[in-house]
Parts: structure tokens; sequence; C-alpha cells
């Protein structure tokens, strides 16, 4: 025989006692900008087209070799002009 589930409540249990006057705002910030987190906001209609951060690194990361690529084929050359005699 199967033991009978007990109803989950909704509501916190009293050894839950959270003490907000104790809290410290923006406590991780300097540490998280230490370690070089980045944090973007992106506006609602791109936000939309990417839905993770993965296929934003991945967008980006393919902008970054297209202009790679093209960069080399626009580069104007570094080598004088010789003038016609």
């Amino acid at each position: 025989m199967k033991p009978k589930t007990q109803k989950v409540s909704d509501e916190l249990r009293a050894e839950y006692d959270f003490d907000y006057s104790k809290a410290v705002r923006g406590k991780y910030f300097k540490r998280l900008s230490e370690e070089g987190a980045n944090i973007v906001v992106l506006e609602p209609d791109i936000a939309k087209a990417f839905s993770t951060s993965t296929a934003v690194n991945e967008a980006l990361r393919s902008l970054l070799d297209l202009t790679k690529t093209t960069q080399r084929l626009t580069k104007h050359s570094t080598r004088r002009a010789t003038a016609r005699r």
C-alpha cells in the first residue's frame, strides 16, 4: 500500500524568516564587474528575434567573421603607386 501524500501548502514555513533590513544593495556588483560579467539589455524587437544568449552569441560571432573577411577585401593597398614615364 502506498503512503498518502501530504498537501503542498503555498505558504512559507515559520522557520523562513527573511529580514530584509540587513540586505545590502549591489552586494555582488563589484565582484561581477571585476570578473568581466557583461550585462546587455536588448530592445524588445531584438529580444524577440534572439530568444537565448546562445543565439545572440552565434549571431555576433558570425558577424565578426564576416567583418574579418570583408575587411581584407576593402583595405587599400599600402604600396605607393609608381609614376609612369
